[in-house]
C-alpha cells in the first residue's frame, strides 16, 4: 500500500471512529439540552463543541485557537475592513507557513492518528470563521457583536476540523432562532441521508483497502504502459475518488447540522458534472467564503474583463495561502485562474456581433450542441488542472501529451465524443430542472457563474 493511500485509509478511520462518534454525542446532547432550553441553544452547542476540542487536542491547542479568537476580535472592534483581512491573513500566514507553523504546531503536545489534520483543519477554519465575524462586525451599523457570539460561531463542533464554512451573518441568525420548525418529510429525508452516507463510508473503507487509485499514477513505469482510454479513466477517476471523500465528509456534517436546524453549505457537486471553471470547488463553504469577501467584493457584476481578473487574482493569493504556498498549489492557481478568465474572454467575445446574432438565428437546441463541444474541452481542462494537485505534475503532463498530441486524432477526438455526450446529459437535466423550477426561465448566458475554488 503506497503512502498516499494509507493516509486516506487513515483519514477515513479517523473520521469514523473519531469524529463520527463526537458528532453522535453533539446530537444527543443538543438534542435533549435544546428541548430544555432552546434560547440558548447556541451556548449549548459552544459549550459541547469546547469540551470536544479539549479532550481531543489537549489545552495548548484549544488555547491557541482561543488567542487567535481574541486576536481578531480586537481587530474587528476597530471596524475597518482591510484591517481586519490584512490580520486575518498573518494568522492565517502563521500556521501556513515556516518556521511559524512548526512552532505552532510544537505547542499541541501528544500524539495520534492525524494529529497534524486535526491540527491544521481545526487552527485554519477557526482562522476563517473568525475572519468572517470580523468582516461582518464591520458591516455591523450599531454597536458590536460580542466576544460570546464570536466563541459559539467558532466552536460549533460538527464544523470545527473539517468544516464547511457557514459565513457569520447566516449562522448567527440561524442558530439564534428560537422558531424551530421542520419541513413535511423532512426527518425521513435527513434520516434517508444519514442511512445513505453510512453506507457510502464502509464501502469506501473496503475500497480504499483494495483499490490503490492514488497509488497508480504514482509508478510512471505502469501508467506509460496503460492506452489512452486507462489513462483517461484513470485521472477521472482520481477526481471522482476525491469527490467522494469530500461528498461523504460533507454529507455527515450537513445532516447532523440540519438535524440542529441549520442549513449549511451543500456538498460539492459532482466532477462528472462540472463542465465550467466557475463550479469547480470541492468545498461549498470555502467557495462561498471567497464569494462574498473577495470575488464579489472585487468583482461586483463580474461584466469586465480587468475587474474580473483582479478579483480572480485576489481569489487565488488567498486561495493559495489557505491550501498552502508550494509548488504544485501555485501550478494549480494559476491555471485554474487562467481558465476562470478565459471562460468569461470567451463569453464576452462571442457576445458581440456578428457571434451573438449568429447565435440567436441558430435556436437554442444548436446553440446548447455547439456550447458542448466547447465545455467537452473544458471538461478535460478542469480534469488536467486538478488533478496535478491530486497526483503529480509528471502524471498530469503524461495525461495531457498523450490524449492532446500522441493520441491525436484518434484517442483525442474519441475521448472528446464521450464527453460531448456526457455533457449533453447534464445540461439536457439542467435545462429540464431549470423549468420545473422556473416555467418561464429568463436566457443566461453560460459564462454567467459563481467562483472556483
Amino acid at each position: 500500500m503506497d503512502v498516499s493511500d494509507f493516509e486516506w485509509v487513515m483519514w477515513f478511520s479517523t473520521f469514523r471512529n473519531h469524529i463520527l462518534f463526537a458528532l453522535t454525542g453533539h446530537v444527543i446532547f443538543a438534542k435533549i439540552f435544546t428541548l430544555l432550553a432552546p434560547k440558548h441553544r447556541s451556548l449549548i452547542f459552544a459549550v459541547y463543541g469546547g469540551l470536544a476540542v479539549l479532550v481531543t487536542m489537549g489545552w495548548t491547542f484549544m488555547a491557541l485557537v482561543v488567542s487567535h479568537c481574541i486576536i481578531l476580535y480586537s481587530v474587528a472592534l476597530v471596524k475597518k475592513k482591510w484591517m481586519c483581512f490584512a490580520a486575518g491573513m498573518s494568522t492565517l500566514a502563521s500556521i501556513k507557513l515556516e518556521p511559524y507553523n512548526s512552532w505552532q504546531e510544537a505547542l499541541v503536545t501528544g500524539s495520534f492518528d492525524l494529529q497534524d489534520i486535526l491540527f491544521y483543519g481545526g487552527c485554519g477554519f477557526s482562522i476563517m470563521r473568525c475572519m468572517s465575524f470580523a468582516l461582518e462586525n464591520c458591516d455591523r451599523k450599531e454597536g458590536n457583536y460580542t466576544f460570546s457570539d464570536l466563541l459559539k460561531y467558532n466552536f460549533y463542533l460538527p464544523f470545527f476540523f473539517f468544516g464547511p464554512i457557514m459565513t457569520f451573518d447566516c449562522f448567527h441568525a440561524q442558530a439564534n432562532n428560537t422558531q424551530l420548525t421542520r419541513k413535511e418529510r423532512e426527518m425521513w429525508n435527513i434520516t434517508t441521508k444519514a442511512l445513505l452516507h453510512l453506507g457510502v463510508i464502509l464501502v469506501v473503507d473496503v475500497f480504499f483497502h483494495y483499490l490503490y487509485i492514488l497509488t497508480i499514477p504514482n509508478d510512471m513505469k505502469l501508467v506509460n504502459k496503460l492506452s489512452d482510454w486507462c489513462l483517461a479513466g484513470l485521472a477521472y477517476s482520481n477526481l471522482v475518488y476525491d469527490w467522494i471523500k469530500a461528498a461523504v465528509m460533507f454529507g455527515v456534517i450537513n445532516t447532523v447540522a440540519t438535524l440542529d436546524h441549520l442549513d449549511p453549505p451543500q456538498p460539492p457537486k459532482c466532477i462528472t458534472m462540472l463542465y465550467v471553471f466557475a463550479e469547480t470547488h470541492f468545498d461549498r463553504g470555502i467557495n462561498d467564503w471567497l464569494c462574498k469577501y473577495v470575488y464579489d467584493y472585487i468583482g461586483g457584476n463580474h461584466d469586465k474583463i480587468f475587474k474580473e481578473l483582479l478579483a480572480t487574482v485576489c481569489t487565488f493569493a488567498v486561495t493559495t495561502l489557505w491550501l498552502g504556498p508550494c509548488e504544485v498549489v501555485y501550478i494549480w492557481s494559476f491555471f485554474n485562474c487562467f481558465g476562470l478568465n478565459f471562460e468569461l474572454w470567451v463569453a464576452k467575445f462571442f457576445s458581440i456581433p456578428p457571434f451573438s446574432i449568429m447565435e440567436e438565428a441558430m435556436g437554442e437546441a444548436m446553440s446548447r450542441r455547439i456550447r458542448g463541444v466547447f465545455n467537452a474541452a473544458n471538461f478535460w481542462a478542469i480534469v488536467l488542472y486538478n488533478v496535478l494537485s491530486l497526483n503529480s505534475l509528471e502524471f498530469a503532463k503524461l495525461v495531457g501529451r498523450r490524449i492532446i498530441f500522441k493520441g491525436f486524432p484518434l484517442s483525442t477526438l474519441s475521448v472528446l465524443l464521450v464527453t460531448y455526450c456526457g455533457v449533453q446529459l447534464v445540461k439536457e437535466r439542467e435545462r429540464q430542472q431549470a423549468l420545473l423550477e422556473d416555467p418561464d426561465p429568463v436566457k443566461q448566458v453560460d459564462g454567467a457563474k459563481e467562483k472556483a475554488e
